[in-house]
């Protein structure tokens, strides 16, 4: 079953929107139709109608894309996957399937209740499985699970072929492999539309963690101390949070614009073995800010569910812009100074509260040298991953708000460890490992080697880009990110 639903549809409003409020940048711009889809049976035919009407199909799961690749789609169809049902059943085979319009939450839950198992994937409840699973899949349990697609066994893919015709195809490491790798990675969008994602084997979920944090206000915060913190922070993962005891160990140093009242440290543990019976690692963590005498948030053991599903964040609201990097090392002084100036820069006396960047743990289980052969996700030596945010309300603050992220990021990666032909990006080397495509940045598109930032230098792109040709030659499924064919 699928329902239609066009400009003239009440619902067409709320439905053409974007999490992002940014976009569709204009009426003109919105999709023309919206498609829900119940069940993979009314996608192929949905899918088939569009191509024959020679219409541009996007495609939607949980609606957080961070650009303009879903709902700016003139004359086109979003295909929105999130009452998508049929894939949500298992196997006699006893393999596991994700529908890809299935809620992170929710995804957690039934895994959870059913199996007691889990995905090791993101934080926010309302994040759609098909777009976060086909970027990499990261989240909270990655350093001691590695990538959701670490554990992707088949996929069940819609594609298009040279005739117009859709093809259905179940695609594994020996049936269609090199769809199945780019799968495994590259990204939504690219090769077709995504019904069913299947694991034969997942990780056990954790019985419990502890979550706690640090709070650090601006008030008082020195130039020095604000850099001995982010450089404390970042040695620990270049060093010790490398050692397998620490891969329970998931941080986030969130640091917010100077015009709030601070910044802080969350983080959550748990040992190996799911359980909390050793707290040394993490006490051996806090205590390494001690010095910078911290506000503290108490360590809280809760039941791993408990932890996991409470955040319902993402509904969306709000106008926001991102971007992203991968760090193979500990922060040097000059970056950490640099931080600190764009933190507490206010251009023209913008509000820049809701700005911030956060710093992500990194590493552990990820760093599987082999996977960069087997999956599409070429970073696979960071410690830490970096994500730049702003979010803001009124469109009049665009230019503003755009402008100072902007310049916050091209001043960071305009330094002595940046070859100057890659100047103003974290371009891959000895210190940068590139940036995420699950957190794409359209701003990136000015330089001719974009691909190699999300794919890294090898091998990777040039492949995903024989699989573009082979699996959707008229390249049907684009956007302004998407593989060149």
């Amino acid at each position: 079953m699928s329902t239609a639903i066009g400009r003239n549809d009440p619902r067409y409003a709320t439905l053409r929107r974007s999490r992002n409020l940014r976009w569709p940048a204009s009426d003109a711009e919105a999709a023309a139709f919206i498609q829900i889809c119940e069940d993979s049976k009314a996608l192929a035919a949905a899918l088939q109608q569009t191509v024959n009407q020679g219409r541009r199909p996007t495609i939607r799961s949980g609606g957080h894309c961070y650009e303009d690749f879903v709902v700016n789609n003139p004359g086109g169809t979003i295909l929105d996957l999130s009452l998508l049902s049929d894939a949500n059943a298992v196997a006699r085979e006893e393999r596991y399937r994700i529908s890809p319009g299935k809620q992170l939450g929710d995804v957690y839950l039934d895994l959870y209740k059913r199996y007691g198992v889990t995905i090791p994937a993101g934080s926010c409840y309302s994040v759609g499985a098909g777009g976060h699973i086909s970027g990499g899949g990261y989240g909270v349990l990655s350093r001691l699970y590695g990538l959701t697609v670490d554990w992707l066994s088949a996929v069940e893919i819609l594609t298009v072929n040279t005739q117009g015709k859709v093809v259905p195809l179940r695609v594994d490491k020996t049936q269609h492999p090199d769809l199945f790798r780019a799968s495994r990675g590259a990204g939504g969008g690219n090769f077709g539309v995504i019904t069913s994602f299947l694991f034969d084997q997942l990780p056990p979920a954790p019985q419990e963690v502890v979550a706690g944090g640090l709070s650090f206000e601006w008030n008082g915060m020195t130039e020095d101390r604000f850099v001995d913190i982010v450089q404390t922070y970042g040695h620990y993962f270049e060093t010790r949070g490398k050692d397998r005891d620490t891969w329970g160990l998931f941080s986030i140093l969130n640091l917010s614009h100077a015009s709030g009242r601070g910044f802080g440290i969350g983080l959550q543990f748990c040992n190996p073995d799911g359980t909390c019976s050793d707290l040394t690692p993490l006490h051996e963590f806090l205590a390494l800010f001690d010095s910078f005498k911290p506000s503290r948030r108490p360590p809280v053991r809760r039941f791993w569910l408990d932890a996991t599903v409470g955040d319902h964040s993402g509904s969306g609201g709000m106008r926001a812009k991102y971007k992203s990097a991968y760090m193979k090392r500990n922060f040097t002084k000059d970056e950490a100074h640099c931080i600190y100036k764009h933190l507490r820069r206010t251009p023209d006396k913008a509000d820049l509260r809701g700005g911030v960047l956060a710093v992500d743990s990194y590493g552990g289980a990820v760093n599987r040298a082999s996977l960069v052969n087997e999956t599409s996700i070429a970073q696979r030596a960071s410690t830490l991953k970096l994500q730049f945010m702003s979010f803001w309300s009124r469109p009049e603050d665009d230019a503003a708000r755009l402008g100072w992220l902007r310049d916050f990021y091209s001043d960071l990666y305009t330094n002595a460890n940046v070859d100057s032909r890659f100047s103003g990006t974290p371009y891959p080397g000895d210190f940068y490992e590139g940036c995420y495509i699950n957190y794409p940045d359209a701003d990136m598109l000015s330089h001719s080697f974009w691909p190699q930032l999300y794919y890294g230098i090898g091998e990777l792109y040039p492949f995903l880009q024989g699989v573009k040709r082979r699996y959707d030659p008229n390249n049907v499924f684009h956007h302004a990110m998407s593989i060149r064919p």
